[in-house]
């Protein structure tokens, strides 16, 4: 008896932009299509609610493992959201408005019945860098605020600490403060807007010199065995690939097992399929949930089926 193929939608940055050897998105394309599945592609700007229904402009896509011409999209057709059985939310930050109400949108099509990966609701509730604060045992010591002063105080405690935006990513603005750094107020001032909007801050972690920043993917609760550690260009401290830092494989250690038992089960049940965790040394820094990334770079140094694992997940939950 045949049956019709799974139907996925994905909701993402123009797929003409990517970087294909990097990007987890098109590792999950590649992996939907060898399953046999459809494939929908749609930007932000395609969704549309009427009447209460989510509609979208979509496009079959097909893909391809190739450092060129890596996908193909045919002509866009209307057609409502809720018909699909997933939609996988990979679009990158800044987590703005605009993401917000893209949430919102794709609620309608959860309503209808088709999974969206990750919910939508935890999208909005796990604010990335925020969301740490309820894990303050796994994590430096951290301040969100937006008083100078509040910032100020905590440099005098730690003596060296990183200071970053709630909503960036990639290593946007983020900047190192020592004791007597004469930038430190102006980069107070820069990082909260003088004040008008909360940031973080926490304790300067030395180990990312060497150990670097380790990107532990969690799927479905659980941790991929093996963490991606990003170490830093030289004369810079940002463990962030887009930024130049260099990629190793490396082994979970005990406490990053810790950590992720702490975090992997309130994510799962949340409805969050895939996140990212950052780790430097022995404490979490960051929950990544809304476009994480990391699956190519560890499928190359192990070889495993990453995005497989991320569909088994999801085909359980279908």
């Amino acid at each position: 008896m045949s049956h019709k193929p799974r139907r996925l939608g994905v909701v993402m940055d123009p797929i003409g932009d990517i970087k294909p050897a990097k990007d987890s998105t098109l590792a999950m394309l590649l992996e939907a299509q060898a399953r046999g599945w459809e494939i929908r592609y749609m930007e932000q700007a395609d969704l549309w609610v009427k009447d209460g229904h989510l509609q979208a402009r979509t496009r079959g896509l097909r893909v391809r493992d190739a450092a060129d011409q890596w996908s193909e999209l045919d002509e866009p057709r209307s057609e409502p959201l809720g018909s699909l059985d997933v939609i996988l939310m990979r679009k990158d930050p800044p987590f703005d408005m605009e993401y917000i109400y893209t949430t919102y949108l794709l609620e309608r099509a959860e309503e209808a019945g088709c999974l969206v990966v990750n919910r939508t609701g935890s999208l909005r509730d796990v604010s990335e860098k925020a969301y740490t604060m309820w894990f303050a045992d796994c994590c430096p010591p951290t301040l969100i605020t937006r008083s100078m002063g509040e910032m100020r105080a905590f440099l005098a405690d730690h003596g060296s600490i990183v200071v970053k935006p709630l909503d960036g990513m990639g290593g946007r603005s983020i900047f190192v403060v020592r004791a007597g750094d004469p930038n430190s107020n102006v980069i107070f001032e820069t990082i909260t807007g003088s004040g008008s909007h909360f940031a973080m801050a926490q304790k300067y972690i030395p180990e990312i010199t060497e150990g670097g920043d380790k990107r532990i993917l969690i799927i479905d609760g659980e941790p991929y065995p093996h963490a991606l550690a990003r170490i830093p260009a030289p004369g810079d401290n940002r463990g962030n690939l887009a930024v130049g830092a260099r990629a190793e494989g490396r082994d979970l250690t005990e406490r990053d097992r810790w950590i992720c038992g702490r975090v992997g089960p309130v994510l799962k049940e949340k409805g969050i399929i895939f996140a990212g965790l950052d780790v430097i040394g022995d404490y979490l820094t960051e929950i990544n949930v809304t476009s994480p990334t990391g699956i190519r770079e560890l499928q190359k140094f192990y070889g495993d089926n990453i995005a497989g694992l991320m569909f088994d997940a999801i085909e359980a939950r279908l």
